[in-house]
């Protein structure tokens, strides 16, 4: 747990520090931003195979459970988790779902940790998925209150063209449908180790 929630500090926290715009410029200002993007690539990185090798330490040897969520719960989160494939793939592909989601990648994570949340009631699990989707809906509010900064406003308001046909948005469905069949059926179990697909041991 203890590498779990380290690892969870150092990720989250390096993205959370992005947000504050002030303290952020005044490091970038100092160091240079080449020197920065390297810092937090590493910091972010460290953080995230702390998170991988602490929750597989957790789940092995030190699982607390707090709840039993009932069955239905993980057909809705593998249903859920397509949707956030899907909105993935359209943060790289401008169109109607990225103009109207506006930050798919942070749907994408909203989506993926809610849905995760309803199907685990451990507290690692909890600690998990609820930093994931606490980090997500503050990176949204700061995207927005930044969006409605002064100075920001014109450029809002201005913003791209409305996203001519369809196209990109039946790729992203295409692409993002593909991916979580393949990830879901054939890779959630031996990469993550847990069963989702139906009929799965």
């Amino acid at each position: 747990m203890t590498l779990l929630i380290l690892g969870l500090v150092l990720f989250l926290g390096t993205h959370a520090f992005s947000m504050a715009r002030g303290p952020r410029g005044r490091i970038v200002a100092r160091i240079g931003e080449g020197r920065y993007k390297l810092g937090y690539t590493a910091l972010s990185a460290l953080g995230l195979v702390l998170i991988g090798v602490g929750f597989h330490d957790y789940r092995m040897s030190g699982y607390i459970p707090v709840w039993n969520p009932p069955v239905w719960t993980r057909h809705l989160a593998l249903l859920l988790v397509l949707f956030a494939f899907i909105s993935l793939a359209a943060a790289y592909l401008p169109g109607h779902i990225r103009a109207r989601a506006k930050h798919p990648m942070l749907l994408a994570v909203k989506i993926w940790a809610t849905a995760h949340l309803l199907a685990n009631g451990d507290l690692g699990s909890m600690l998990l998925f609820g930093g994931f989707l606490a980090w997500a809906v503050a990176a949204r509010i700061s995207a927005k209150r930044r969006a409605l900064a002064p100075g920001a406003v014109a450029a809002q308001h201005g913003g791209a063209a409305a996203p001519h046909g369809w196209r990109n948005d039946i790729l992203a469905v295409a692409i993002g449908t593909v991916a979580w069949f393949v990830f879901s059926r054939y890779l959630h179990y031996p990469v993550i180790g847990v069963p989702v697909w139906p009929g799965q041991a």
